[in-house]
């Protein structure tokens, strides 16, 4: 199939080398005149990606958005959640009428509180039944080195899901399909804001105990979100939920994960990001999953102290005393 993707950052040349590698011919587009040049001149994304000495001959890059997606039947959004909506509306006339779009977005767009595949939908005016979205344990850099890996594909269109499935099914990367759209941008969002805590611990010198405790009961808000949400509980059970989370919180491949430990190393929040690899999405939905829990009259503890760990300058150790700070309940 023609492919394009939206974004020629670490994770979407990842993802276009995975399509490419199932056979597809792909089309990368980013802004930066250099990325484009390198990968058309010398198949390398050496600025973002540099771990890969050589991407697939079939994939091409361009920075022009018309000729990006002219013949597009899948198009794969990899572009910073909180830019996303702005990005989009550029592309929204020259998408071709029968593409699929398929969102690698994990966040929560910070003015609205809408979830990605809510700000591709609006932002494209597309259909339910023509978008798409992907998440899963799916660390760049291990995908990026053909490690076998797993993902999964939710659509409200099964056909749909199937597709985008068989297009980016490889050897090595392996795609499930769920109909549970709701749950699966849930699980993909929210869990960077348990990785940011479990971060926090590790950085800030606590053991095996303490990062379980906050990664399960982080696990156990996710869910309670979700299920007020519409998403079905089973999708935070699987690849999409506690695979995703157990990647997300255990690796320092984890943009999230390296932020907290930043944090719990003392460093500011302002610091963190200087010195963090690339955008810690948890950050702004830090704020959102709190404001989402009371919206939906759910507890969230974890979201709200991590709120004020990066707001108000609370330490791991006063952050931790607040999750414990509850009267006993049960579980």
């Amino acid at each position: 199939m023609n492919v394009s993707v939206l974004g020629a950052g670490a994770w979407g040349t990842t993802f276009g080398q995975v399509l490419a590698d199932a056979g597809n011919k792909v089309t990368m587009w980013g802004l930066e005149p250099e990325i484009v040049e390198d990968i058309n001149v010398n198949h390398r994304n050496g600025s973002r990606l540099p771990s890969v000495d050589r991407l697939p001959e079939s994939m091409t890059a361009s920075n022009d958005r018309a000729q990006a997606v002219r013949d597009a039947e899948i198009v794969v959004v990899a572009i910073a959640a909180q830019y996303a909506r702005e990005a989009l509306a550029a592309f929204a006339e020259a998408i071709p009428d029968d593409a699929i779009v398929v969102s690698l977005m994990k966040g929560i767009e910070r003015s609205t509180g809408a979830r990605m595949d809510q700000v591709v939908r609006e932002a494209l005016q597309l259909p339910a039944q023509r978008f798409a979205a992907v998440s899963g344990p799916n660390l760049s850099k291990e995908v990026a080195a053909r490690q076998p890996s797993a993902t999964v594909v939710a659509s409200s269109d099964p056909v749909v899901a199937k597709t985008v499935a068989q297009a980016c099914t490889t050897s090595y990367f392996k795609a499930y399909t769920s109909p549970d759209v709701v749950g699966l941008e849930l699980c993909g969002s929210l869990k960077n804001v348990v990785a940011l805590a479990v971060g926090m611990c590790r950085g800030a010198g606590y053991g095996e105990n303490t990062a379980a405790m906050v990664q399960t009961r982080g696990l156990a808000e996710l869910i309670a979100l979700g299920v007020a949400s519409g998403a079905q509980e089973h999708t935070f059970a699987g690849l999409a939920g506690v695979g995703d989370l157990v990647a997300t919180c255990g690796s320092p491949l984890s943009r999230n994960y390296t932020f907290g430990a930043n944090l719990g190393k003392g460093l500011s929040p302002e610091d963190a990001t200087r010195v963090s690899n690339g955008v810690a999405e948890g950050v702004p939905t830090t704020e959102a999953m709190a404001a989402l829990g009371k919206a939906l009259g759910v507890e969230t503890p974890l979201a709200t102290a991590m709120g004020r760990v990066l707001n108000e300058g609370l330490s791991c150790g006063e952050m931790l005393q607040e999750l414990f700070a509850s009267d006993v309940s049960e579980e």
